[in-house]
């Protein structure tokens, strides 16, 4: 496709990970296991010296000025899309955290290890913030450092791994796979070529559909994340499955699909 746009992904790394899941207990914070668009946004706003949360209730600069890129996530070098996860503790010690321990908070945090995931982004060149984000990507640069969920966990990519890519829309003609994350609208197994636990069986093979609701987007009226079901498979998907087609594209070099959101 010949336009403006460029479609490009770069594959992100850290040795720890945390996205703070907002249904937690008094016990443990949990994790989200896949990174999610409104951290991705914040990490493409890191790299190009975009203002974060500054003040409650008013969404963060790099959210207003990015929000409308779409975003391709997959999970990268795990176990069926899987990361491993331990839990890490820690002692506030500030002294206003608990009155009752003495001021002592102890926090469990579960963590995932070694997280990566390839994201790809279709960036508009007339855009100054989205022009400026791809030749930053493509020179490994960063104005503030980059982290994943959590300012304790730096992240890194490597330019030589950066790639650019032809692309088209894709029409649905056949049975297909995705190679991404994508929005789940409706019970899985019916959208698959043969029941995935049925083919496992039989044939020994890794076959696996993993499910997460993520973040979705910011609402702008309740300064909360929309919250939706994602999935991530390598079944076969029956060409009436119903997946958005606006969010489909094909990359031309060798006809994988992903879906942006």
């Amino acid at each position: 496709m010949t336009n403006n746009k460029k479609l490009i992904s770069f594959i992100i790394y850290a040795e720890k990970g945390f996205f703070k899941k907002p249904d937690i207990n008094d016990t443990i914070y949990l994790t989200y296991n896949f990174i999610h668009r409104p951290a991705v946004l914040g990490i493409l706003g890191a790299i190009i010296g975009l203002k974060g949360f500054e003040k409650s209730k008013s969404l963060p600069e790099y959210y207003k000025i990015l929000k409308d890129i779409p975003i391709g996530i997959k999970p990268i070098g795990n176990e069926k899309g899987l990361f491993k996860k331990t839990v890490i503790t820690y002692n506030n010690t500030t002294g206003f955290a608990s009155e009752e321990k003495g001021g002592i908070l102890i926090i469990n945090e579960q963590t995932l290890l070694n997280p990566s995931y390839k994201i790809y982004l279709l960036l508009d060149m007339e855009d100054e913030y989205q022009k400026r984000l791809y030749y930053y990507i493509k020179n490994q640069q960063s104005e503030y450092l980059p982290y994943m969920g959590k300012n304790d966990y730096s992240l890194w990519w490597h330019k030589n791994e950066v790639q650019e890519y032809e692309y088209e829309k894709f029409a649905v003609l056949d049975d297909f796979y995705i190679d991404t994350i994508f929005i789940k609208s409706e019970a899985l197994w019916k959208s698959t070529v043969e029941a995935v636990g049925r083919r496992a069986l039989v044939e020994q093979k890794s076959w696996f559909c993993t499910f997460e609701r993520l973040p979705y987007k910011y609402n702008e009226d309740l300064f909360q994340y929309d919250i939706i079901d994602f999935a991530y498979t390598n079944a076969k998907l029956k060409k009436d499955a119903n997946i958005s087609l606006e969010n489909l594209y094909k990359i031309a070099q060798d006809n994988r699909v992903i879906f942006l959101f």
